[in-house]
């Protein structure tokens, strides 16, 4: 599944509203460690039909990064049902990413 933008506009719609869990990445251009996630993200997504896969650039979307109390990036929030499930933050492995959605 392709990964999506997501923004404050359709965030309710595509996150909290979703009827599958939703595995967000907060990033931004400038991160480093963002962009070394991003591939991995990626490949992720592609292997994970059963999970919705979304970016928010915390520069773009800074209200929803600070209303999940975001500080660092990168940072993973797994959310099912409209609720937090899990929480990863900086950069790691696709393993650590998979065992997050088990």
């Amino acid at each position: 599944m392709a990964v999506i933008t997501i923004t404050n506009d359709n965030f309710e719609q595509e996150v909290l509203k979703s009827d599958k869990p939703v595995l967000i990445d907060f990033w931004a251009a400038w991160c480093g460690p963002c962009k070394m996630m991003g591939p991995v993200f990626e490949n992720v997504a592609e292997e994970h039909a059963d999970v919705k896969m979304g970016k928010i650039n915390i520069d773009e979307q800074p209200q929803l990064a600070q209303k999940y109390g975001v500080m660092s990036i990168p940072t993973l929030i797994l959310f099912e049902k409209g609720q937090v499930k899990d929480t990863s933050i900086g950069l790691v492995p696709k393993e650590k990413i998979e065992m997050m959605l088990k």
